[in-house]
């Protein structure tokens, strides 16, 4: 069984780097260890926040990868879940991954601690540390 999850932005921007203690989250992504799901806006805020600290060809690259990937979902959520208040810019992770049935999203950010209190829909949010134990205990 492959794992489905979404990348919030400010995971996936330290783990593009090889000096990041992450990378290894970049690196089982294009190795296919699980699977990723975006839709086009999250896909517009990749970009727009890698290239304030990327360069272009970075940047190119990262986003063929994720149109071409074979374990890169593309979905594009119809409804709207407002679940979270504090920063309404999170909502785009949580309706992709509620509308697509991800198994988690990954993410440090503490807006999305609020799901935490949500009965429904059901939606495990885990931090880079947390995923890589799951992922393992999933491949053994």
């Amino acid at each position: 069984m492959s794992l489905t999850v979404l990348i919030d932005t400010n995971v996936m921007m330290v783990a593009l780097s090889p000096k990041s203690d992450l990378h290894w989250i970049f690196q089982g992504m294009i190795k296919g260890e699980f699977q990723v799901v975006v839709s086009n806006e999250i896909m517009m805020e990749y970009e727009e926040q890698i290239c304030k600290r990327y360069d272009d060809s970075i940047v190119n690259d990262f986003l063929l990868i994720l149109f071409e990937a074979s374990n890169v979902i593309h979905h594009e959520p119809f409804y709207k879940w407002q679940l979270i208040q504090q920063d309404a810019d999170d909502n785009k992770f949580v309706d992709c991954c509620i509308s697509s049935a991800a198994d988690y999203i990954i993410t440090h950010d503490k807006h999305f601690d609020v799901l935490k209190q949500v009965d429904f829909p059901q939606v495990n949010v885990v931090n880079a540390f947390e995923f890589k134990e799951i992922l393992k205990a999933t491949t053994k």
